[in-house]
């Protein structure tokens, strides 16, 4: 009996870990962007000070939501995609099952 079938799964194990950080290295320097200041114009981020005793000036950002998906239509999203990933698994479970060898009693 051939032992090949175990490495299927271990490559299919490493291909999916390489997909996964692949994705989380594209998605990095999105993720952790941030402004500094003013590009391009010369000017600083930061209020001028006059040498003694500089002072900062710290604001706090508040966003502003004006619109956004109400609850029961992401009830139903979550729903359809819950129910099409298991119609999908029922039938590839069935196709899978369909295609082995039927075992034939001995008479």
């Amino acid at each position: 009996m051939s032992h090949l079938y175990r490495y299927r799964h271990v490559v299919r194990a490493l291909a999916a870990l390489a997909c996964t950080l692949l994705a989380l290295a594209a998605s990095a320097p999105a993720a952790f962007a941030m402004r500094t200041g003013l590009e391009g114009s010369g000017q600083s981020p930061l209020p001028p000070s006059n040498g003694k005793n500089p002072t900062y000036t710290l604001t706090h950002a508040h966003t502003v939501v004006t619109g956004g998906i109400p609850g029961w239509q992401l009830a139903v999203i979550v729903i359809g995609a819950a129910l099409l990933t298991m119609s999908i698994a029922l039938i590839g479970h069935r196709v899978k099952a369909a295609h082995r060898d039927q075992v034939v009693p001995a008479t």
